[in-house]
């Protein structure tokens, strides 16, 4: 069998969207991810589902696996004829130990390749505002190892030219040994008074900057327990920060956001939070599946010519009734004689995406709106198609009938619970720590209820702002004992992000 090969990838330092297209394309085609605990974990959705993913992180100094056998295991892994993706925070050759990777792997004639990623602290300057180089400031700038190994009896620092060369010295790895490393520098000749920044998980939702100067940082940093991992910038450049610091004058920033969305869902809704800074805890609280039976749908679909009217009240609804059109071998032209209802603007988006151009649209996007809408036109013996949710509330088919319509609503999908809540939620609502909850459906607050019980739910969210998508939602969180906080005037995830960035401004 012939060897493999080995791709040392940069993963960048937290932010996901800051890894190079080489580096997701490697990820793409890997058979296995070693992967380090300051790569960001959503990054092994790049990887294929058949990938082995194989954890070789080191967390606060502790070793989970000695270098050595990280080495063997790549190695090994190589000699098997395997795409190896070695995934590490930052830079590969940044105090990553890259260098120390590839001379192994070349030792044992392993192939391997080297995908650069913005290092910690290029990332952790540009997110804190503060330009490492500045040509009314200096022009230079060092990277250094804050924490050298135990075993040296003398540091290979050269503590003279780092403190008076005048330049910014950016120190990785440092919080422990803080207060060592700035009095050491004023010993060296560096001004006590030169400013400097602690940037503590840069460049994700969680980033936070503590300021200082060198003679006081490290009583700053004790005193509000400012922990690893971070990095250690100093020099003047750090004084720009108050002008051009950006990534924390987002509206949502500092924010933790929970999203109950179905996990299908919630990729766009998360991200509108995400631009505006805050940190998401997808916590989907229904899951999205087939219908018991096909049966019912496919007969209508079959029958599309008959209908006058076909209702669709979402882009899921959208979504599954397109698809068993095109498992039927039908297409749009199958609606040539039938007008089209959308509730809702995303909803009308959604169909258009399959060539229709939604004959109508209410002003008002909930039920009652489209009941509204219906009853200024005449309704009598005409035929609607209503595909639906299996909990969906009654209101359209119910009114519609009254008007004199025949109504078939079969069922397009299901809301079920999903096997459990994510742990990282549920640990974030023990300890206190989030901000807000989202709820764009009732099935989401109903279902969450179900889950953990109303008593325990009232208790968890207490001090919890919640945000409703709308009226019946909120309805549906008030029947529960919750308190609405916000809710936009239009029924959409667009005005909910809107309305949660007014709320907290």
């Amino acid at each position: 069998m012939s060897n493999g090969i080995v791709y040392l990838v940069g993963a960048g330092p937290g932010d996901p969207s800051l890894i190079t297209l080489r580096g997701v394309q490697c990820l793409q085609n890997a058979d296995v991810v070693v992967y380090d605990y300051l790569a960001n974990e959503q990054l092994l959705n790049h990887a294929p589902g058949t990938a082995e993913l194989i954890y070789a992180g080191k967390i606060g100094g502790h070793h989970n696996q000695d270098q050595d056998e990280i080495n063997g295991l790549l190695i090994a892994k190589g000699k098997a004829g395997k795409v190896v993706v070695r995934l590490k925070g930052g830079d590969p050759f940044v105090f990553g130990r890259g260098g120390e990777e590839c001379e192994a792997l070349r030792d044992a004639g392993i192939p391997f390749e080297v995908v650069p990623g913005v290092t910690a602290a290029v990332g952790a300057a540009a997110y804190s505002g503060i330009p490492l180089t500045h040509r009314d400031v200096t022009a230079s700038v060092a990277f250094v190892t804050g924490h050298e190994g135990k075993d040296k009896s003398e540091s290979c620092i050269d503590w003279d030219r780092l403190s008076l060369g005048g330049g910014t010295v950016v120190f990785y790895m440092g919080v422990t040994t803080l207060r060592s490393n700035m009095e050491r520098m004023i010993t060296h000749g560096r001004s006590p008074d030169t400013p400097v920044a602690l940037v503590r998980w840069a460049t994700s939702p969680c980033q936070q900057v503590l300021t200082g100067t060198l003679s006081d940082i490290a009583d700053k940093a004790e005193k509000c327990g400012f922990k690893p991992p971070a990095i250690t910038i100093v020099g003047e450049v750090v004084a720009l920060r108050d002008k051009l610091k950006w990534f924390d004058r987002r509206p949502l920033c500092g924010k933790k956001i929970i999203v109950t969305r179905a996990a299908e869902q919630a990729g766009e809704f998360t991200a509108k939070l995400l631009t505006r800074g805050a940190a998401v805890l997808e916590c989907p609280t229904i899951k999205l599946v087939e219908p018991a039976s096909w049966q019912l749908l496919d007969v209508a679909i079959r029958e599309l010519p008959s209908y006058d009217w076909l209702i669709l009240t979402s882009g899921t609804a959208v979504r599954c009734f397109f698809s068993r059109m095109k498992k039927l071998g039908l297409d749009a032209r199958a609606l040539a004689g039938c007008k089209v209802c959308a509730v809702g603007p995303k909803t009308a988006e959604e169909i258009r995406l399959f060539g229709i151009h939604p004959d109508l649209v209410p002003s008002d996007y909930k039920a009652e709106g489209v009941v509204s809408e219906f009853s200024r036109l005449d309704m009598l013996d005409a035929r609607i198609l209503f595909p639906r949710a299996d909990k969906a509330r009654d209101v359209i088919p119910r009114e519609l009938k009254q008007m004199g319509a025949h109504v078939d609503s079969p069922v397009a999908y299901r809301n079920v619970f999903p096997e459990r809540l994510p742990p990282e939620t549920l640990f974030a609502l023990e300890k206190r720590s989030v901000d807000c909850i989202t709820f764009t459906s009732s099935s989401t607050v109903q279902n969450l209820a179900a889950m953990l019980g109303e008593e325990l739910m009232l208790d968890m969210l207490k001090g919890v702002a919640v945000a409703s998508i709308g009226p019946v939602t909120s309805k549906s969180c008030r029947d529960l004992g919750l308190k609405v906080d916000i809710e936009p005037s239009t029924y959409t995830t667009d005005a909910l992000a809107d309305a949660l960035e007014a709320h907290f401004t």
